[in-house]
């Protein structure tokens, strides 16, 4: 919890939306929602610009999917922004025990997360039924054009 929060202040200082939800599986997905006007390849380097600079500054994170060099460090996989990649999409069911769901919460939520799995099938319902507004609801309209972000940080 305490990574997602450090990555979200990284990213803010960039001025740019984070969404959150959890996995289903062991950890958090952080997304910012841009508009389909930037290249696979560019979008991906932008986001292992923002893990390796995180990697380098603390040894809490490890950007390199090396099992062996994750131990006890927090993986920021932005290897999920490259073209064919897969990743579970929110309110998705993981074929997992207990049928964990990725799900959409608000960044004031993530303090009261027991796990990335706590959702489930047979849980899920009860809490969107409680939850008062969608976290995501801005989702959409809160997408930016990552070329303009690239651009301006690579001085072009």
């Amino acid at each position: 919890m305490e990574g997602a929060r450090i990555l979200r202040k990284t990213i803010d200082t960039l001025k740019l939306p984070t969404f959150l939800k959890t996995s289903g599986g062991k950890g958090l997905h952080i997304t910012i929602p841009i508009e389909p006007t930037i290249d696979w390849d560019a979008a991906k380097r932008f986001c292992q610009t923002i893990a390796e600079s995180l990697a380098s500054d603390s040894d809490r994170f490890v950007a390199n999917m090396r099992k062996d060099l994750r131990n006890g460090k927090i993986y920021i996989d932005y290897h999920r922004n490259g073209r064919g990649a897969t990743a579970v999409a929110p309110y998705s069911t993981r074929a997992r025990t207990g049928a964990p769901v990725s799900m959409p919460i608000s960044w004031e939520e993530l303090g009261k997360l027991t796990s990335a799995s706590q959702f489930t099938v047979g849980t899920a319902g009860r809490y969107l039924e409680k939850r008062k507004s969608d976290p995501w609801r801005d989702f959409d309209k809160s997408r930016i054009d990552l070329r303009k972000i690239v651009d301006r940080k690579s001085g072009a």
